[in-house]
């Protein structure tokens, strides 16, 4: 199979034998594919090695079969993000998500468009906790495992405002009666605010996403979890 000029990011890079890399890349039209950029690490590379890194798209061009194929082409398609500080956290962050809730070769181009969006949001918004939030929501979304936020497990009531609920990972929200049953308590309010893409919630609500979203997360990616969890701080670890 031959692609040209696809659309995508790199998400991951590491080094592989001698000279080369090997790619974790998110494209437009094909999803998450693996590629081996040949060479790139050699003094007289034939493809430039500062057009992989992460956070600028990129036009690429592939060939190959399998799990594993081969770069033959990187062309700059847009400005670099120059991201710092928690903001390059964040982005980081994000990247390893999709690394590890996308499948290889199962085309997302919406969720493609979302990340492109959100490295922009990165750039300037006041509440990096509401971004991550509102994309992991998304991503667990396109990934098949879209969060209930609007009305009970058994979709036997709204969710109010007002209320408390326990979040059940395998079923979803379920009205909170005296001490706190297996999930993760949070009001309706943090619900809804999730749900309508309102204003950042109160702080008390954004902290009790980012527990949910802990632990939704951390049941799909396996015990290890996420590495970002255990060395990056900022954002991911306190909002």
């Amino acid at each position: 199979m031959r692609v040209a000029a696809q659309p995508a990011y790199v998400l991951h890079a590491r080094a592989w034998r001698e000279t080369s890399l090997l790619l974790e890349v998110f494209s437009r039209d094909h999803g998450r594919v693996g590629l081996v950029a040949r060479g790139v690490r050699a003094a007289r590379a034939r493809l430039s090695r500062s057009a992989l890194e992460p956070l600028q798209e990129l036009r690429v061009d592939w060939s190959g079969r399998g799990d594993l194929q081969t770069l033959t082409a990187v062309e700059s398609a847009g400005r670099v993000h120059a991201l710092r500080g928690d903001r390059l956290l964040s982005a980081l962050y994000v990247n390893e998500l999709l690394v590890r809730l996308t499948a290889r070769d199962d085309p997302h181009p919406g969720l493609f468009e979302r990340y492109r969006g959100l490295l922009e949001e990165l750039v300037a918004t006041p509440s990096l906790a509401w971004c991550l939030r509102r994309f992991e929501r998304d991503l667990l979304a396109a990934a098949g495992y879209a969060l209930q936020l609007e009305s009970t497990a058994d979709g036997s009531a709204p969710v109010e405002p007002a209320r408390d609920y326990d979040y059940l990972p395998e079923q979803g929200p379920v009205a909170a009666t005296g001490s706190a049953r297996d999930g993760v308590r949070i009001r309706g309010s943090a619900l809804l605010a999730l749900a309508i893409d309102a204003v950042p919630p109160a702080a008390e609500d954004l902290a009790a996403l980012r527990r949910l979203m802990r632990v939704l997360i951390g049941a799909h990616v396996g015990q290890r979890g996420l590495q970002s969890w255990r060395v990056l701080a900022g954002p991911i670890n306190s909002a």
